[in-house]
């Protein structure tokens, strides 16, 4: 009979693999904080922190923003690439990340939108003049766009730039204010790194393997969904020939359903091990890996939450960057912040509690503190509510 979890156990089961069972403090290991979580997210919007940094910050807030910069450009230890977006991973990943690099290449060889991209001829002399004079950004090249000008439309020589880092000819040296610096691939990734090599069924059943861990349990779709790596052929494949390295379970979704699901070897071990969720508040981030399934949270949690930085903004049912609330194991409310840096203040815009969940004068204090210390992060030492609250 397989394994039955219950839906409290599964949802402390799940933050505790993704680091959000205990209290964000203690000693720092941000490279510790990748590996445990597999990879980070990076993205662009800047609405208080960087997703990347925000992430980090929620598992440990002695954190601070230089810190993932300082590790890519000055230890080598992580390497930027792309998962289900683009992301940082540890370097010891690199290896059996070659099939991604040629999946990649393959899709985008055959993409229409990349018909614009410099040739071949093209490509090599980016390359060569990356050769001559070292890490370049795009700002060292020029090139127009050859089709109308759209919000994804993209000029040939980024468009090169982009072929050649997600086939892994070059890769992300480090960043200054965001802005990546490409560079000749065996220049950043550490020879002993760069010269293993591994089948690709070896790589897939490392992907696997590795996406399960993390995830404690799962169905074969959250695997594959995990590292955006592998095709559902191949997982079905992994999971027929792994049959006693994992073991079969049943997950209570919160709607009191039973789900079939697979869990590693230890899960047991897991299990017995699992501590209570600090009950205090968490602010998490729109692309934290703990709600990245949006299908997986909703299934464990009841929480149905969607990103509207895409939706027209009368189209939005909540707002443009809105961060969840969780506390203990249940998401207890939304919030939309948004900081002015110059200022040194973080302004609420607006709020919106769970249906069902009371918020009383204890809920609200630990919000409050929570709010000083996400201040913290980016040297900010004022909350200001500017959204029509009733608070007992």
């Amino acid at each position: 009979m397989p394994l039955r979890i219950d839906n409290r156990t599964a949802r402390k089961l799940w933050l505790s693999s993704q680091g959000l069972a205990t209290a964000p403090s203690g000693p720092l290991d941000v490279l510790q904080i990748i590996k445990d979580l597999g990879f980070v997210q990076l993205d662009t919007i800047r609405n208080v922190t960087r997703a990347q940094h925000h992430i980090l910050w929620s598992r440990n807030q002695n954190y601070r923003e230089p810190m993932l910069g300082k590790l890519l450009a000055d230890k080598g230890a992580i390497f930027e690439h792309y998962t289900h977006d683009a992301s940082v991973l540890p370097i010891e990943f690199h290896p059996v990340w070659q099939r991604q690099f040629r999946r990649l290449k393959e899709k985008i060889d055959n993409s229409n939108y990349y018909n614009s991209m410099l040739d071949k001829n093209g490509r090599a002399i980016i390359r060569e003049q990356i050769e001559k004079e070292g890490p370049l950004s795009t700002h060292a090249f020029d090139s127009k766009t050859v089709k109308k000008k759209s919000m994804w439309s993209r000029p040939p020589h980024k468009l090169a730039l982009d072929y050649m880092w997600y086939a892994g000819e070059l890769a992300t040296s480090h960043r200054e204010n965001f802005k990546k610096f490409y560079d000749l691939s065996e220049r950043v990734i550490p020879v002993d790194v760069k010269a293993q090599s591994h089948s690709d069924q070896y790589q897939i059943n490392w992907l696997c393997h590795a996406a399960l861990d993390r995830l404690s349990f799962g169905s074969l779709g959250d695997i594959q969904r995990f590292w955006g790596a592998t095709e559902a052929s191949e997982v079905r494949q992994w999971a027929g020939q792994v049959e006693r390295e994992i073991v079969s379970v049943e997950i209570q979704s919160n709607d009191g359903s039973w789900n079939n699901a697979i869990a590693p070897a230890d899960i047991e071990q897991r299990l017995e091990q699992l501590l209570p969720p600090t009950a205090r508040m968490r602010i998490l981030n729109p692309f934290d890996p703990a709600i990245r399934d949006r299908g997986r949270v909703e299934r464990l949690f009841g929480f149905d939450y969607r990103i509207e930085i895409f939706v027209p903004a009368a189209k939005r049912q909540w707002g443009y960057y809105v961060y969840p609330l969780l506390e203990g194991d249940r998401f207890v409310g939304r919030i939309e912040i948004k900081a002015d840096r110059k200022a040194g203040r973080l302004d609420v815009t607006n709020f919106w509690p769970e249906h069902g969940v009371k918020w009383a004068k204890t809920r609200w204090q630990k919000l409050d503190a929570e709010l000083v210390r996400f201040g913290r992060l980016i040297a900010s030492d004022t909350i200001r509510w500017i959204c029509d609250i009733k608070r007992p």
